[in-house]
């Protein structure tokens, strides 16, 4: 017997009574097993995925989110450099309240990084931003600038 060969007993899919049954009926068997992990994601999917992205990142009114800003380069320093916000809303309401301290016109920039890392899009829900990137202290640590910066 030619050892590259598998013998019937080393086949992954052992013929049993149940699966002769399935095929003599019409009724198809999946021809690759399915691993024992990917079998446990598949029980776990939602059967309804738009009730399932309606509720996701849902956060209660009531939920608020440390922010801490860092000035950056020659942006101004602000008096009180901690906020509180919703955690239900959108990053842009940290921009408009950043505007709003700063004192800026409709015409001067602001850039915002979070973890002086990366700028996030402002219709990111600061909730989700404060569970991935928060610091040991429970905030949300946002730099500014007037200019661009870390790009």
């Amino acid at each position: 017997m030619d050892p590259d060969i598998p013998s019937p007993s080393d086949s992954p899919l052992p013929d049993t009574d149940s699966e002769m049954n399935n095929r003599a009926s019409g009724t198809a068997s999946p021809e690759i097993p399915l691993t024992l992990s990917a079998s446990v994601m598949l029980a776990d999917l939602p059967r309804d995925a738009t009730a399932a992205l309606a509720s996701a990142g849902g956060f209660p009114p009531q939920l608020k989110v440390v922010v801490k800003f860092k000035a950056v380069g020659s942006a101004p320093a602000l008096q009180q450099d901690v906020c509180k916000i919703s955690a239900s809303r959108k990053f842009e309401e940290v921009v408009r309240y950043l505007r709003r301290k700063l004192r800026c016109r409709e015409t001067d920039s602001v850039f915002l990084y979070v973890n002086s890392a990366f700028a996030p899009s402002l219709d990111e829900v600061v909730g989700n931003l404060h569970q991935c990137f928060k610091n040991a202290h429970d905030q949300l640590v946002v730099a500014y600038s007037i200019t661009p910066a870390f790009g």
